[in-house]
This record gives structure tokens, sequence and C-alpha cells, in this order.
């Protein structure tokens, strides 16, 4: 057996189901036995944080031919981390953050990281 493994199984610790810079990492997962006694295991609900929970650091102007990976990319400096844009622009679909040429897209600060002048 692996030895974290097995020190967690020791210690009554449950590894995390997913990475720490996962937009699902901290979620609950439960589990429902089906009629045939299958366990499926799916991630509760998750629900978009409110804007005041991210401190802003900038806007950009979306111009054509913008995604939203290369945005993250340049912006907070991993292209998987998009979830973090639609997160602090309420966006429930990343598609709709770079659609409307001239639109506002808030750069910011990890949710719940304070930015200057936040107390």
């Amino acid at each position: 057996m692996d030895p974290v493994q097995a020190f967690l199984q020791a210690n009554a610790l449950t590894p995390p189901a997913f990475a720490p810079t996962s937009r699902y990492y901290g979620i609950a997962t439960s589990q429902l036995v089906q009629a045939d006694g299958r366990t499926l295991v799916f991630v509760q609900r998750r629900f978009l944080p409110p804007p005041e929970n991210f401190a802003l650091l900038q806007t950009v102007n979306i111009v054509a031919g913008d995604r939203l990976d290369n945005l993250t990319a340049q912006h907070i400096g991993d292209p998987e981390q998009s979830w973090r844009l639609c997160d602090a622009n309420r966006a429930m679909q990343p598609e709709a953050l770079v659609v409307n040429v001239g639109a506002t897209l808030a750069i910011t600060l990890p949710e719940g990281v304070p930015g200057v002048g936040d107390g």
C-alpha cells in the first residue's frame, strides 16, 4: 500500500477529490447507491461566489478573436485557471465572457484574497 494512503487511512483522513487549483477543490462529494447496487459518486452543487469576494486588479476590454484561455494565461499566468475569470465575472458559461467585442472583463485576485485598500 502507498505510504501516504496508509497514513490517511490510519488517521481517518480523506484526500481531497480535486487539486488545489481546481474550481471544485473543497467541494464535498456525495454518493448515490442505485437499485442495482452500483455506487455513483458526484460533486455537490457549486454556486458562483458573490462579486464582493474578489479584489479587482484591472479590467480589460474584449477584442475580436479574444479567447478566455489566452486572456487567463496573459493576466493570471495559467490558461487552465479560466474558471477564476468566470467566477469573478459571474459567468456560468465561459464563452459568454469573450463573445461580445467591447465588453469589460474583470481581472481579480483569487476569491477571498484582499486587495490594496480592502480591510
